[in-house]
């Protein structure tokens, strides 16, 4: 919900040099979003860039900074499932969770510090409106082998 004379999440993405990514097809018989009364839950998304899957496992064959750049991906095409399920980003009053799965190694510590590649982007589009609870976990498969599955909750 805007104020007067703050910036539209689209302006911000825009200054910040994102652009939403297309939407992929559901993987299954499943809504990508759910609106509750004042809430949206959003399906898992993988990492996906212009070049299709991005995969590996995190600590053997792909770094931590690449699964930082895989999880803000995570949440531009999450964002990108909010834009079309609500006709604009500004409906959203604020991120409410995120739930985060990082493709590693067993033993991997460092789940967080991937996550924080979506909990950074929300933070730089929203503000304050953008911090949230949050779990993030080392897993040992995603499916088609991504590198960083995402879920979230916001209101609007």
């Amino acid at each position: 919900m805007l104020e007067y004379g703050q910036m539209s999440a689209d302006q911000k993405l825009s200054e910040l040099g994102y652009t939403l990514p297309e939407l992929p097809a559901p993987g299954g018989n499943y809504l990508s979003a759910k609106v509750v009364g004042n809430l949206v839950f959003l399906a898992g998304v993988i990492s996906i860039d212009e070049h299709g899957v991005m995969t590996g496992i995190v600590g053997q064959d792909r770094t931590i900074e690449d699964a930082y750049a895989a999880a803000r991906r995570c949440a531009l095409t999450q964002l990108a499932v909010l834009k079309q399920a609500l006709g604009s980003l500004d409906r959203i009053r604020q991120i409410v969770s995120v739930s985060g799965y990082v493709n590693t190694i067993s033993g991997f510590a460092d789940s967080p510090r991937v996550i924080n590649g979506a909990s950074d982007l929300l933070v730089a589009v929203f503000g304050e409106s953008g911090r949230h609870v949050r779990a993030a976990l080392g897993v040992a498969a995603l499916p088609r082998n991504a590198m960083v599955e995402l879920q979230m909750t916001v209101e609007i």
